[in-house]
């Protein structure tokens, strides 16, 4: 995959997840991400040859509320 792009977390509050996994568990997990915050989702896989499973990268906005007990862990300056 390529190297992280710093504009993904220039600021707190903001993450860029990869996901190594098989298609259907990669998506699964972004799906479960979205349920919680704010993401900009993949729509596909890579493969690395040589490398196991596919990966699929997202990118998280955690500064905006999701309204999960939970996230009162995140701290508010973001």
């Amino acid at each position: 995959m390529k190297p992280i792009n710093e504009a993904h977390v220039v600021e707190p509050g903001l993450a860029e997840v990869e996901v190594a996994a098989d298609d259907e568990t990669a998506f699964g997990v972004q799906e479960l991400l979205a349920t919680r915050w704010a993401i900009a989702p993949a729509d596909r896989t890579t493969h690395e040859p040589g490398e196991p499973g596919v990966r699929v990268r997202c990118f998280l906005d955690l500064r905006q509320p999701s309204g999960h007990e939970a996230d009162d862990r995140v701290p508010s300056s973001y």
